[in-house]
């Protein structure tokens, strides 16, 4: 189960000789609702619900069996009968959050987490690895399976919105050292990508830099790292649940940032310099013809090339052009 292991561990029970069926296929859907359950149970509560939106909030827990549904969040869809964050909501991960600052793990790579059935069944309370504790806490499942050789490995992802979203507004918050304003750059963030005012997002996410407190950086290693940037960018778009994807890998390279919005695709590349722009970011962006890979999708695509300044701490360059 998601959190299995924490039976199994000495600090809570001293039970160390137990049955892991966390990867067994057999009980693939002992801790959720299947879409069988969905119909044949729940079928009185369906009426007036959105049968795809149910399925992109709530299911996507995956272990080598049947996805299944959160039973907790659909029980209390249907007792609300509006979607939200139910589950994420009972508890914060506050310890979690902290974790994953302190390792400087880059958010945008959450969702592309790989690991083997050894790490994801072990569990040191005192020396706990980031897949591992993902996995064991419901925060991301099974992806994909590969088999190399005799060793299994699975590609880790988010399950559903619920948690991408909910998760990455509790990064954000941390990111952005708590800002006041975060709720009302979510809301002119989303006004500005479905009117396709790309250029406004400039103004938006320099405005946002400049209002982290310079003892902000003082206090945190985050800004040490290029990731940094990108991983407020990704945690804007992922906090209001918009379609990304992250080195989004074509023929030539990896993507950075991929969104999809209706009727337009936005593809994002970030650079870090010193002081001064060098148009790198926009000049990949185009030599390595990423587009190419969505052409077919028949939409506008639009290129963005963002650089930031490791000295100033803010955006240096936003260059913007429609892809030919």
């Amino acid at each position: 189960t998601g959190v299995s292991k924490f039976s199994k561990v000495s600090l809570f029970s001293g039970l160390n000789n137990l049955d892991d069926i966390t990867l067994d296929r057999e009980y693939g859907s002992i801790c959720g609702y299947t879409e069988r359950d969905l119909d044949e149970v729940f079928a009185p509560e369906l009426d007036g619900l959105d049968r795809a939106e149910i399925r992109r909030w709530y299911n996507g827990y995956n272990w080598l069996g049947e996805p299944v549904y959160n039973p907790f969040g659909l029980l209390m869809l249907f007792r609300k009968r509006e979607f939200g964050a139910w589950w994420f909501e009972t508890g914060t991960p506050s310890f979690l959050i902290a974790l994953l600052m302190d390792r400087q793990i880059s958010i945008p790579q959450l969702s592309e987490l790989t690991s083997d059935s050894e790490l994801l069944s072990a569990f040191d309370i005192d020396h706990i690895q980031t897949e591992a504790l993902l996995f064991q806490t419901g925060y991301l499942t099974i992806g994909r399976v590969e088999k190399l050789g005799d060793e299994n490995y699975f590609a880790l992802r988010y399950p559903n919105r619920e948690v991408e979203q909910s998760l990455n507004r509790s990064l954000l918050a941390v990111l952005t050292n708590h800002s006041p304003m975060q709720v009302q750059n979510r809301i002119a963030l989303y006004r500005h990508l479905m009117a396709g005012d790309i250029g406004a997002l400039r103004v938006l996410f320099h405005a946002l830099f400049a209002g982290i407190p310079h003892d902000w950086y003082r206090k945190n290693r985050l800004a040490g790292y290029e990731g940094y940037y990108a991983s407020i960018f990704y945690c804007y778009f992922a906090a209001l649940g918009l379609d990304l994807a992250v080195e989004d890998t074509t023929s030539l390279g990896r993507i950075d940032l991929r969104l999809r919005l209706p009727g337009r695709i936005i593809l994002f590349e970030f650079k870090v310099v010193e002081m001064e722009p060098e148009g790198a970011a926009l000049a990949q962006l185009q030599a390595k013809r990423y587009a190419d890979k969505y052409r077919a999708e028949g939409v506008p695509i639009a290129l963005v090339g963002v650089e930031f300044s490791r000295e100033s701490r803010n955006i240096v360059a936003f260059e913007t052009m429609e892809a030919r």
